[in-house]
Order: structure tokens, then C-alpha cells, then sequence
């Protein structure tokens, strides 16, 4: 089994993939009367033809090693998800290769982060660490199928960050 050391997220580093939303000075302004601080457009949504849906999952506990076996990714559309009960989660993600996941990566989101992955790329399940989860998931509502999954012929073991 290939071994894969998740790393703490970034916004760098999780660029290729979509957007870290976090506080930072970029787009920030005051508003609210000075009481309030407005970190304004971190992610870029992406519907297509359907509607932005705000859905809650509530994920069970999963535990370092993680197998990794399962991806999967929405081809019409973006996927956010939003930590609400200060759980850690696990975010694996793979490149495209001619309509497959190539090798994995794995990043840890703080609890004061959230990620918007941009259309079409691949991802592990919802992986909460060490506790149960519970994410707001803001992502497209339409008619058409928007799920491919891919199950690896061996699994990827996602270690923790050193």
C-alpha cells in the first residue's frame, strides 16, 4: 500500500484543486459600522446551469491511518465544505489524468478554515478526524447527474502530518 503524509492546508498548496477560505487581509474591508470585518469573494462558486443548495453532512469519525479507496468528483459543478462543530477534516484530492484520478494528496483543514473544491476535481469522502463531523455544504442543485466515483485498485494509507 502506498503510504501518503497529509500536510496542514494551505491555500498555496491547495490552489490546483479550489479555494481555502480563511481569514486573511486580502479582500477584507470594515464594514457594520467598524464592527465588523467583511472577508469578501473567497471562493469562485461554480453551478453551471443548476442552483447553489446548502446542504448539512454530518460525517463519522475516521481515524489516521485513513484508507484511502474511494474518490469521487462532480463534473457540473463546485463543492464547499464548511466546518460547523470544530472538527478537523481530512481533504484528499487527486489530479485529473485523461478522466482518472492520478496519485493523491492529502491536506488537514483547521476548524477555522473551509475549502471550495472547483468543478471536476476528484476527492476523497467526507472525512471528519477523531470525532463526528458536522459541515455545511454549499454545492450545485439541478437535474442532470453531477457524481462519478472511482475506486483505486489498492488503497493509498494517508498518514498524519509529521
Amino acid at each position: 500500500m502506498t503510504e501518503i503524509t497529509a500536510r496542514p492546508l494551505t491555500a498555496e498548496a491547495f490552489a490546483p484543486f479550489g479555494d481555502v477560505l480563511e481569514l486573511t487581509d486580502r479582500n477584507s474591508l470594515t464594514i457594520n459600522a467598524g464592527q465588523c470585518q467583511r472577508h469578501h469573494d473567497l471562493a469562485q462558486l461554480d453551478f453551471g446551469e443548476g442552483r447553489a443548495g446548502i446542504s448539512l453532512f454530518d460525517g463519522k469519525a475516521r481515524h489516521f491511518p485513513y484508507a484511502l479507496d474511494l474518490v469521487e468528483r462532480h463534473p457540473l459543478g463546485s463543492q464547499a465544505f464548511i466546518p460547523m462543530n470544530g472538527v478537523p477534516l481530512l481533504v484528499m484530492v487527486c489530479p485529473d489524468e485523461n478522466g482518472i484520478p492520478g496519485t493523491p494528496g492529502a491536506f488537514v483543514m483547521r476548524p477555522d478554515q473551509a475549502v471550495n473544491l472547483h468543478k471536476g476535481i476528484w476527492h476523497g469522502v467526507l472525512a471528519p478526524i477523531g470525532a463526528q463531523g458536522l459541515y455545511a455544504v454549499v454545492d450545485r442543485i439541478g437535474l442532470e447527474a453531477n457524481l462519478e466515483e472511482f475506486c483505486f485498485k489498492a488503497p493509498y494509507l494517508i498518514l498524519p502530518p509529521a
